[in-house]
């Protein structure tokens, strides 16, 4: 008998754990990394792009590096270890953020720029079985279908169709590319550092190369204001910390088409919190799109094969 209650207690943490897995973190995941395109419009309203992530990179330096010499965390114990972070630091920080940043810049609207990053788990869809090995499965592929046409209608019905100029279009593809990128070579290479090593050195060569960048086309304007600083700290902790380091979490424990089924609600998710943050409406038609691309990702990550 009082072997039932210890079984239970077994059970419930199980199921609690499951939650979080499937759940929780992937939540925090979107609400983070959503919010984020609305909190850097907001601040780059005072700095130029690359500029401002610099000083975003900057800071998340400044906190991580204390925090692994404090609790001395292992470094990369090869140079394999230390090419693998800087590759991903270099796909992901570099050449996605850059990418997206410069595309805004570049005249590239937002929802224009949404669409074509969210095609980013088609590609991650098509290649994991060549890079990585993995099985992609037809609920898999149901739900990416269903993912883009819900982030394609959200985003068709707030954005005015525009005729983008060939620079915004390319930055934005090198950005889809980059983060493709970053989501298979992460899963392939199934890097075991601490999550804080990880993103300080990835934010450390993100740091290098936005600096160089930015100092070699000109840093252009810098308006210190309370809503700057603000954004600058939202985007450091939640995303650049919070939510780079659970994607990371993520990958190295799903299968890199799941984690990448998620990003589909990202621009629906935008959308929603782009409301109360920067006051975007959110047409009607808009929530169809949310439902569709919200249905895609439960039957992504559905575990019966196929």
């Amino acid at each position: 008998m009082s072997q039932i209650p210890t079984a239970s207690k077994s059970a419930a943490s199980l199921v609690e754990n499951r939650l979080t897995m499937e759940v929780g973190i992937p939540l925090v995941f979107l609400v983070l990394w959503a919010s984020g395109f609305s909190v850097a419009k907001i601040g780059l309203r005072y700095v130029e792009p690359l500029t401002f992530l610099a000083m975003r990179y900057a800071c998340v330096v400044l906190i991580l590096l204390p925090v692994q010499i404090i609790f001395r965390l292992p470094l990369p114990s090869s140079r394999k270890g230390w090419t693998d972070l800087c590759i991903i630091g270099f796909l992901i920080q570099f050449v996605y953020f850059g990418g997206t940043y410069l595309a805004l810049r570049a005249g590239l609207s937002a929802g224009a720029l949404a669409l074509i990053v969210s095609m980013q788990p088609i590609l991650v869809g098509i290649a994991s079985p060549l890079s990585t090995g993995e099985h992609v499965s037809w609920r898999q592929w149901t739900g990416i279908l269903f993912g883009f046409i819900g982030a394609a209608v959200v985003i068709v019905s707030k954005s005015s169709v525009e005729a983008p100029s060939l620079d915004s279009v390319l930055l934005a593809i090198a950005a889809l590319l980059g983060m493709t990128s970053g989501v298979l070579y992460e899963k392939k290479t199934g890097s075991s550092q601490h999550l804080v090593v990880a993103t300080l050195v990835q934010c450390s060569v993100g740091l290098a190369l936005t600096t160089f960048l930015a100092l070699l086309i000109g840093p252009g304007r810098i308006e210190w204001s309370g809503a700057m600083l603000a954004s600058l700290a939202y985007l450091v902790i939640c995303n650049s910390l919070i939510a780079i380091m659970l994607l990371l979490f993520m990958i190295g424990r799903q299968q890199a088409a799941r984690v990448s089924a998620l990003f589909f609600l990202i621009p629906p998710g935008a959308a929603l919190l782009a409301g109360p943050l920067v006051g975007e409406s959110m047409p009607a038609l808009a929530w169809l799109g949310m439902a569709i691309a919200t249905l895609g990702v439960w039957i992504a990550h559905a575990r019966r094969g196929a």
